[in-house]
Formats: C-alpha cells, structure tokens, sequence
C-alpha cells in the first residue's frame, strides 16, 4: 500500500494547525505517560505527513515551526523508523510518514562521569531522552565529505538515532584517548564498557596540523 492510494485519517487531513496531530497523539494509549509501546504496534499505513524534523531538531508542519515543546515531546514519543528506511508517527490504529532531514533527535549535553573502563557518557536530547552510551546504546562516527569533519550519532532506541551537537562533539573531543584496535591506534571515547572508535591517530594528527 503506498500514500498515494490511501488517504490519511480525517482529523489529520483536514487539520490547519496542531489540533489534529494532538488527536492522533491522544490515541496513543501511554503518550505523555512514558513511552508507548510503538514497536509492538501494527496499524494500517495512512498515507504522508507534511511533517519535517530539520537537521538541528527543530520541527516543522505544514511549513511552520511547531513552537510547542511539550507538543513534540509528545510527537517524538510515537515516533519510529521501520526496516525500510523511512519514520513514521506510529499509533495503535495508524501509521503516518514524516520527512527527516537528518538524525530524529539532537543530542545537546552530555555528562561524564568515572574514568577509563568506569567511563560513563550520558547524553540528553532535545525532546528529553536521557541515554547512556554503552553496548546497547553505540555512538557512531560517520565522515562529512563537504567539510572533511565527523559527524557522531548516538543510538537512542529503536532505529532511531541522535545527531551530537557540534558543542557536545567539542566536549567529547577532550574526553577521546588512544586506544590499540585491531592492531591500530585508534582515538576513541569509553563508555559503561564499550569502546566506540573515532578516527585513527594518524589521521587526527594530521587533521591538527593542517588546523
């Protein structure tokens, strides 16, 4: 079934501003009351939403910011992305696609606490999520050929992810050491155990001294 052979539902078709999302939120059985269940739900495709979360997190329908922060911490709590790549707001009777420039969240602080194998990062996100980096919540470092820098993501659930913020990427910076990885030294951030590579030595040696 694809969106353009299935029409969304009324309150989300016809709605000029929020209120219609809000409806669709309140037919989540748990939003605002923790996490749903969303990945246990299986409703019917209802076709795309003109809903866009930018790369620095903002949110936007229908070409407008919603300015309402509780109101997206209540969207990104049925937020999901599925095997096929793309995210959707998931409830238990519908299921709409929404447009992601980049990353679903934005990580914005991050503490750390203990140090080597006792290191614990603990990240929050624009919408509230409180992860902790670790094996079941890996950081990634992806390379951005238009500037020749990295782009970190941390796992928040799901397949879901959170694009780090260029402050919080300078504070993880002076916590990385080097660490022998398969043979190679590598510079790498500790987290509850797990080791998360971020670029060989010698490759951030020269990228120092060409700054």
């Amino acid at each position: 079934m694809t969106a353009s052979t299935t029409t969304p539902p009324k309150s989300l078709k016809t709605a000029g501003d929020t209120a219609g999302l809000e409806a669709l939120i309140g037919r989540a059985a748990r939003a605002g009351k923790g996490l749903p269940p969303v990945d246990r739900w299986n409703p019917q495709f209802c076709g795309e939403l003109d809903m866009e979360i930018k790369r620095d997190g903002t949110w936007f329908y229908l070409g407008t910011p919603i300015g309402r922060p509780a109101l997206v911490q209540l969207f990104s709590s049925v937020l999901r992305k599925d095997e096929d790549g793309n995210t959707y707001l998931v409830t238990p009777v519908e299921k709409v696609g929404i447009r992601v420039e980049d990353a679903a969240f934005l990580a914005v602080e991050v503490d750390a606490s203990g140090s080597g194998d006792a290191r614990a990062l603990t990240f929050r996100t624009n919408v509230g999520d409180v992860v902790e980096a670790g094996p079941d919540h890996p950081l990634r470092f992806v390379d951005e050929a238009e500037t020749g820098g990295l782009k970190p993501y941390l796992h928040v659930r799901g397949r879901l992810e959170a694009l780090v913020n260029r402050p919080v990427m300078y504070e993880l910076a002076n916590l990385g050491e080097e660490i022998e990885i398969d043979g190679r030294l590598m510079f790498a951030l500790r987290s509850r155990g797990a080791v998360f590579p971020v670029m060989p030595v010698d490759q951030l040696n020269r990228l120092a001294s060409q700054g």
